[in-house]
């Protein structure tokens, strides 16, 4: 059924190939899309099979066009387990994306960082993450269609793609940290002081609630990916403040002209 539901919505796409990176834009995080020179915006309750986003920063349109000569699809907007959508439904885009020609596909996100090393505003390199959430999107698919049933995950997050992603954000005179660990819960509520204090045990850098589901798609179809989080808000266990909503969209925005930057310097190079 979800390979029949792949090709009825690349069918319905079939106008927009072929494109070479995929681009999956979070929480507050936009503004790449005026690096675009856009040919078509497709709302995603137009596509056949995808969901709708719900939150409210995620405008929900894939986004079809060219940075400089690199033919893109940018997602405006992902989805998310605590909408209540299954992993499949989550995944599905990058399904799609990859049966549309994509050969990378670069991520972002709005986190929390566990890190006291990082600030609000600070831009982190993903090099690894430890899923916590209840579901894998890979559950119940054994068929070679949706390539191997058990991915090696040593390296999720592609080292070469990341390079060029410090190069980029080096040249621009952006700092970038590097090899973030970053923790997917299920959400959508805030963490508590002693559950950061647990993820800081375990390894943890940066918490959220999405990326994790894509980038384990992304490995099964051996799709290189790489993702970049953006710190929203500092989770001190033992200096934690409260912290709304609006306050995380609000400091991804600042993040976002910088992030936006190094994404399309890197995509022009691809």
């Amino acid at each position: 059924m979800l390979l029949e539901q792949i090709k009825e919505a690349v069918s319905f796409l079939k106008d927009l190939q072929p494109a070479r990176v995929g681009i999956v834009l979070g929480t507050g995080l936009g503004q790449l899309v005026s690096h675009i020179r856009i040919q078509k915006t497709i709302p995603y309750h137009e596509i056949p099979h995808f969901p709708e986003s719900t939150v409210e920063s995620h405008k929900g349109q894939l986004i079809y066009g060219h940075i400089g000569d690199t033919p893109v699809i940018a997602m405006q907007g992902r989805f998310h387990y605590y909408e209540g959508y299954s992993m499949q439904q989550i995944t599905f885009p990058i399904r799609v994306m990859k049966a549309l020609g994509i050969q990378y596909l670069l991520l972002s996100n709005a986190a929390g960082g566990i890190n006291k090393a990082y600030t609000k505003g600070d831009i982190v390199l993903l090099d690894d993450h430890i899923n916590l959430q209840t579901d894998n999107p890979l559950r119940g698919l054994n068929s070679p269609d949706f390539g191997a049933r058990f991915p090696d995950m040593s390296r999720p997050y592609d080292p070469a793609l990341g390079e060029i992603l410090l190069q980029a954000a080096a040249a621009l005179g952006h700092k970038m940290h590097t090899n973030g660990v970053y923790a997917a819960v299920t959400g959508p509520n805030l963490e508590t002081r002693a559950e950061y204090r647990y993820l800081r045990t375990i390894g943890a850098d940066i918490v959220g609630m999405s990326t994790v589901p894509e980038v384990i798609v992304a490995n099964q179809l051996q799709l290189p990916c790489a993702a970049v989080s953006v710190i929203t808000d500092e989770c001190d266990p033992d200096n934690l403040h409260p912290v709304s909503i609006e306050e995380i969209i609000a400091v991804a925005g600042t993040a976002d002209k910088k992030l936006s930057e190094v994404f399309a310097a890197v995509v022009s190079k691809l």
